[in-house]
């Protein structure tokens, strides 16, 4: 894997390269890559880093070590904040950045290659596309310390799980391991650790060699449209395939389907 010369290997959060793939990592296995605002803070401009470069086209999101994808929040740290200095800094920040993450104009990937309890979790349910390691567990048990998810989970599980399914999980806070993951539709695949990063990538390369200005688009249109009544989202959809059909990379693909040969895409 390519790393860039400006990546700080020692930074809590480092972005690499191979080839079209930015792999973003979670720096903190001395903590299981546990989350605090200067973390963060440098994720957010790892996001602004990707954003601005138009030839990463997908990304891949992991955790150092075998341990933890994300383990959660800092509950010292939790422990000792009051209501409104947390609302208007630890909240503020995670919401911030995690919305960030959510909205990222390229698809994203969850490598989780092991526990990703509470704000880990809540990471994961703002990735596109998540793949999860065989040993790994995942959870919101915040409700166990007397709190609840308070990192976008309360309301991105509601609308992504079966309501009373999001419900027992945050009502408990039983970790589920992967199986029970995947059974309920939390992950797209369980996979063995060894395998985990490559099947990440295979899958992260194929999406990269579609048009990224399509596929731009078309995580617009899936974003602005899920929070749209269906009549508004269906409109909105429509006016975006027009978009679409502006581009050169609407009419390389159909040109290349009818001359039986691999499209080529710029983005244009």
């Amino acid at each position: 894997m390519n790393t860039p010369a400006s990546a700080d290997t020692s930074a809590p959060v480092t972005l690499t390269r191979e080839g079209a793939v930015g792999v973003v990592t979670i720096n903190r296995p001395e903590v299981l890559n546990a989350l605090d605002v200067p973390t963060l803070l440098v994720l957010e401009s790892v996001l602004d880093r990707i954003a601005a470069d138009d030839t990463i086209r997908a990304v891949v999101f992991t955790g150092a070590g075998t341990r933890a994808f994300v383990a959660g929040g800092d509950i010292a740290d939790l422990n000792s904040r009051q209501g409104l200095p947390h609302y208007t800094g630890f909240a503020e920040v995670i919401h911030r950045v995690y919305r960030r993450v959510e909205t990222l104009d390229k698809p994203t990937i969850a490598a989780i290659n092991g526990w990703a309890l509470g704000g880990g979790t809540e990471l994961a349910l703002c990735l596109d596309i998540r793949l999860l390691a065989e040993g790994a567990k995942m959870g919101l048990p915040e409700i166990t310390l007397g709190l609840f998810p308070g990192a976008g989970g309360t309301q991105r599980m509601i609308r992504q799980l079966a309501p009373c399914v999001a419900r027992e999980l945050m009502f408990t806070g039983d970790r589920i391991d992967a199986a029970e993951a995947l059974r309920i539709g939390l992950v797209n695949r369980v996979v063995p650790l060894d395998q985990l990063m490559p099947q990440a990538m295979d899958l992260a390369r194929r999406i990269a060699e579609k048009s990224p200005l399509v596929l731009r688009l078309l995580k617009r249109t899936l974003s602005a449209g899920a929070d749209m009544p269906l009549p508004s989202a269906l409109a909105h959809e429509q006016a975006m395939i027009g978009l679409v059909l502006d581009s050169r990379d609407a009419h390389e693909g159909c040109t290349a389907f009818l001359e039986k040969r691999p499209a080529r895409f710029t983005g244009e």
